[in-house]
């Protein structure tokens, strides 16, 4: 039986390690990690068969690929809480020399980092990959994907959406992160991408809609329905709306804090609407 409770005192700690975070070294993406804190936490913690025992290979595990790195502190934060590195490592976020860069890398082995994702639109092509990895290696296991709205302004998606639904890429769940807001100002404004559900469709992908992606029993419903048509030579997209700065109301309804930190006098009040629960490292 899923302890929702758990999950949700988890996510409230997790916010609290984006905020600590980014406010230390002044610098991250707070409003994007903020809001994608609930399904990172269901993905790590209630659906994905991974082991905090990391390698490369990912053999007889579901994997997981970052697309939209910037939102690296919310990564970190439930890689530590799932054991995968020491949890006061965080204090070490965007340090020079530290494992904890702004977007994630390779280079330092850092457990649970699979590919370097710092430019956009980069991710899907590599987890379609992994997954036809793991079809030639008749691994059955799962890989997912989190991307970024604003991302799908990047060309290259759309050669890799093709290309999956063409290659019977049927391992794969791709979600959509649809908040409607990136750096310079709202998707709608700044290039607006009409009818997503549309456009997977038209691709070959079958697109479920997840309407509200900040609420833990409505994302494993959906990820449970996305894995039920796993296998059919279809590949499956989550189209997943959640709020920017979920959690911190100032941070919310508004595009500012996409790559912005919050002061002290900020970070007391979004701590304090964020109670301490498992405890900060």
């Amino acid at each position: 039986m899923v302890d929702i409770l758990s999950l949700k005192s988890l996510v409230q700690q997790v916010r609290r390690d984006i905020l600590r975070m980014v406010h230390k070294v002044n610098s991250g993406h707070p409003g994007g990690s903020l809001g994608c804190a609930e399904f990172l936490v269901v993905l790590y913690n209630e659906v994905m068969d991974h082991n905090s025992d990391f390698n490369m290979h990912g053999k007889n595990e579901d994997l997981f690929f970052l697309s939209n790195g910037h939102i690296s502190p919310v990564l970190y934060s439930v890689l530590a809480r799932n054991g995968y590195f020491p949890i006061q490592e965080l204090n070490t976020f965007r340090h020079i020399n530290s494992r904890l860069q702004g977007h994630p890398t390779t280079h330092d082995d850092l457990p649970g980092i699979r590919i370097a994702s710092g430019s956009l639109g980069q991710g899907l092509s590599v987890a379609i990959g992994a997954a036809l990895s793991k079809k030639i290696n008749k691994d059955p296991k799962t890989i997912f994907v989190l991307m970024g709205d604003g991302e799908l302004q990047e060309g290259q998606n759309w050669e890799a959406l093709m290309f999956a639904a063409a290659k019977k890429v049927d391992n794969i769940i791709v979600t959509v992160d649809l908040n409607g807001k990136q750096i310079d100002g709202t998707t709608k404004d700044v290039l607006d991408l009409g009818d997503v559900k549309s456009k997977f469709n038209s691709f070959g992908w079958k697109t479920l809609e997840l309407n509200e992606g900040n609420n833990i029993e409505f994302i494993i419903s959906k990820i449970a329905e996305a894995k039920n048509n796993l296998g059919k030579g279809i590949p499956i997209a989550i189209l997943m709306k959640t709020e920017m700065g979920n959690g911190v109301d100032f941070m919310m309804n508004t595009h500012a804090w996409h790559g912005k930190a919050p002061n002290d006098d900020q970070l007391k009040i979004a701590l304090s609407q964020n109670p301490i629960t498992l405890g900060d490292y």
